[in-house]
């Protein structure tokens, strides 16, 4: 297969947690459609996330860069225009990508005038895409146009957002939500999908499909809503430590929008709310799934799966009550590591990958599948070596960036340790075995042996022996930003 005859299929699932792929939460549900990929494909065991939460994530795929490169470091923050992306360096090639959903990209106020509507949206496709279905999480226009021609009576925006189309019918967190399943949010975007690819089958194209589920608002239509026993569901990790981070990120109401009508207050929520959360969770993820089946099945049935590279994975993972946390914005590792799968031409069959590995990695592997040249500034490495059956290098690792401030509002992190807007952030650097957390302001680090404690849920930064240990990785960390700070414009020189 010649690249320039090859159809990408990229779809990515918002706030899918790794272990619901392969790991304590899976088989509660029923995944048979990513039980296939994983079989059919390569499974990066150990993929983390570049950054969080879902902007940074979707930036650091779009452009194959760590945030300290791109700068796109919070839902809202722009992403700067002079980044090639996945989109333009596609349209080099003579290819025009589509997506599907919702990019979350922030406009780069350098290119537009203030009063442009889309400088009042921070869910734009990354530069280079075309926008087919219009399914952004604040503002759904095809779906909701879809749902009132069905009949539906749809509450108002609160206000211009429609929220309240994640309210469930009776406000329960197991109650139905008030569409049916076959006009679900992930219905209509597989329905949408499926017909604009079929019109296209006698081509070759280039797809990006973006899930909003399983991501808060936790309600499901039914039959999903109960798939799920609570009461077969596995409770969260614990985990006794203290630290700022933990006292900050409690020390305020968060995850109001774990379900229509909560307060936010993660602290009281009871040993039933916790498991019906998970349990409404996974009938989710097994709604996904279901959906992308029918993915599946229409390439099997035209003869597109030969010649059609599949890259299924999440932006980030979902912490799900461990260790008290719920959402993304942590620095552990639920929150962090991605189910990550590829199959198609080149790609080895039930093959798994020990990792780490870091979701920039994933332009470069698309561009390089599909025949394109690697941007110099791009930090993540091809993975076609691993994708053809090659192990991990023992020196592997992965970045994770998250930054805890907002410029105008401010946050609970700064309020309660004190810090400003440009020291209230962190970097966790994975290598097979530690974890090492590092915290700007002044904050202790954390330090975790995944051998020991995959969870991350015992912080030995204080034990005998971690210096050494912490001094190591956080050289290692430095040693890396030095290295791969950005290279748009360092290899030229300038009449000589």
């Amino acid at each position: 297969m010649t690249p320039d005859r090859l159809n990408l299929l990229f779809i990515t699932i918002d706030q899918l947690r790794a272990d619901v792929v392969a790991g304590a939460l899976h088989g509660i549900v029923p995944t048979p459609a990513l039980d296939r990929l994983a079989a059919e494909g390569t499974s990066f065991d150990a993929a983390f996330t570049a950054a969080v939460p879902c902007g940074p994530a979707r930036a650091s795929l779009m452009t194959g860069l760590h945030a300290f490169n791109h700068r796109s470091v919070r839902n809202g923050a722009p992403l700067g225009r002079q980044h090639a992306s996945l989109g333009t360096e596609l349209r080099r090639l003579g290819r025009e990508p589509l997506l599907f959903g919702y990019g979350d990209i922030g406009p780069d106020p350098g290119a537009h005038h203030p009063a442009d509507p889309d400088m009042a949206t921070y869910e734009l496709p990354a530069p280079g895409f075309r926008e087919v279905v219009n399914l952004r999480f604040e503002a759904p226009m095809d779906w909701i146009a879809h749902l009132r021609r069905k009949g539906y009576h749809l509450p108002g925006p609160q206000p211009d957002r429609w929220y309240d189309l994640h309210r469930s019918v009776g406000g329960g967190i197991t109650d139905p939500a008030l569409y049916r399943a076959e006009d679900s949010d992930t219905a209509f975007l597989t329905d949408r999908l499926l017909e604009a690819l079929d019109a296209r089958r006698d081509g070759v194209w280039t797809a990006h499909a973006t899930y909003i589920r399983p991501h808060p608002p936790f309600v499901a239509p039914a039959p999903w809503n109960r798939l799920a026993d609570p009461r077969m569901v596995p409770g969260p990790v614990t985990a006794a430590a203290t630290h700022p981070f933990r006292d900050a990120w409690f020390s305020e109401p968060a995850a109001r929008g774990l379900w229509m009508g909560f307060d936010g207050n993660v602290a009281a929520l009871s040993a039933q709310q916790v498991a019906a959360l998970r349990a409404v969770y996974l009938g989710l993820v097994a709604e996904v799934d279901h959906h992308l089946g029918r993915v599946l099945d229409w390439l099997d049935a035209t003869g597109l799966a030969d010649r059609t590279l599949v890259i299924v994975m999440a932006d980030h993972g979902e912490m799900l009550g461990d260790q008290g946390y719920w959402g993304k914005d942590t620095v552990f590792a639920a929150a962090h590591r991605v189910p990550m799968i590829l199959r198609g031409p080149g790609v080895m069959s039930g093959h798994r990958v020990a990792g780490p590995i870091c979701t920039t990695a994933v332009a470069p592997t698309i561009l390089s599948a599909l025949g394109g040249a690697v941007p110099v500034a791009m930090d993540g490495p091809p993975l076609q070596p691993l994708l053809a059956g090659s192990s991990v290098a023992p020196d592997a690792f992965a970045l994770t960036e998250i930054d805890l401030a907002h410029p105008r509002i401010g946050t609970r992190f700064q309020r309660f340790l004190g810090l400003s807007e440009h020291c209230a952030n962190a970097a966790t650097l994975r290598e097979a075995r530690w974890t090492l957390v590092h915290f700007n302001g002044g904050l202790p680090p954390l330090l975790f042996d995944r051998q020991t404690d995959p969870d991350e849920t015992r912080d030995l930064a204080a034990e005998p022996g971690a210096d050494a240990e912490i001094a190591r990785l956080r050289a290692r960390m430095l040693d890396h930003r030095m290295t791969r700070a950005d290279r748009r414009l360092t290899g030229w020189s300038i009449g000589a």
